[in-house]
């Protein structure tokens, strides 16, 4: 059986720049990516990225992919999965209304496909004043619950003071979730998206973005507990925004592990995988060398 094909869903309200950080995304990530949307027109891919159109797909410039689905997303995900090539990754950009955590729950019952977490991208300029909108307060809030990661968005149109309130204020409403700021919606893949490469010594982020992030790959000693040492990295204090990698487990045999704010899942995977996982975080909050201080978890 070919591997899980993980799916992320973003979210966030109207206006808080979603679409602006797909097209980033599509331009910069080494990724093939699936977007799927409703319909064409509720996602204007940037002009320049799109190779071919025909009635339900549009072929974009890296071997990407955005697939219309209108009333039928489930089709539109099986036919995803069994294309040829393969996409690495799905995105699905839910509309400003909607809870992404709830479809992301819906679309898990579709076979091969893995829930890699939600992405709610927010207007740091606005989101306090739409949040305190009577009308919107409850969609804002249950959107925030939904998140595993936080991108606020629109950095630039504020003061480094109103970033830090800001930020404060997102970590009240998403306890659980990583805040990463970003202009523009420009954010590096390996941190939004958990298909990143197998690890290797000396990876780094990479992209515009990549000077607020520092990398890591923690490579255990022997075989570990896969889940004892996921849940170290998504529940410790670490200040990590993503982790993916493959551990030796006890007992033989390879585990995948996937990290995405503080959530955490782990997998069998097939042998021959070197051992290594990729731990990235906000530099702001995130040292490497803190890694080590995981201990018993790593190692039988």
């Amino acid at each position: 059986m070919p591997p899980t094909l993980p799916i992320t869903i973003v979210g966030g309200y109207l206006g808080a720049g979603k679409t602006t950080l797909v097209n980033a995304l599509l331009r910069h990530s080494s990724l093939r990516i699936a977007v799927l949307v409703n319909e064409f027109g509720a996602l204007p891919i940037d002009r320049d990225l799109i190779e071919a159109e025909d009635d339900a797909l549009i072929a974009i410039s890296g071997g990407c992919v955005c697939c219309e689905f209108g009333d039928d997303l489930t089709g539109a995900l099986m036919q995803v999965r069994d294309m040829t090539p393969r996409p690495d990754h799905i995105l699905l950009e839910s509309s400003g209304v909607a809870l992404p955590g709830s479809i992301l729950a819906s679309l898990m019952f579709v076979d091969g496909l893995r829930a890699d977490g939600v992405v709610v991208v927010t207007d740091a300029a606005e989101i306090r004043t739409t949040a305190a909108n009577t009308y919107l307060a409850d969609t804002i809030e249950r959107q925030m619950k939904d998140a595993d990661i936080v991108v606020m968005n629109k950095t630039d149109l504020v003061t480094e003071a109103d970033q830090a309130q800001v930020r404060d204020w997102l970590k009240s409403q998403a306890p659980g979730a990583r805040i990463v700021p970003a202009e523009h919606g420009r954010v590096p893949h390996e941190v939004l998206l958990g298909a990143i490469p197998l690890p290797k010594r000396g990876h780094r982020v990479t992209g515009h973005a990549e000077g607020l992030f520092h990398s890591r790959v923690q490579t255990p000693e022997g075989p570990v507990d896969p889940v004892a040492l996921a849940r170290a990295l998504a529940e410790g204090d670490l200040g990590l925004v993503r982790a993916k990698g493959h551990v030796e487990k006890i007992g033989g045999g390879m585990s995948l592990i996937q990290v995405v704010g503080n959530r955490w899942s782990v997998e069998d995977a097939a042998d021959g995988f070197a051992p290594g996982v990729v731990c990235i975080g906000l530099k702001a909050v995130f040292d490497p060398a803190r890694l080590d201080t995981l201990g018993p978890v790593e190692t039988a």
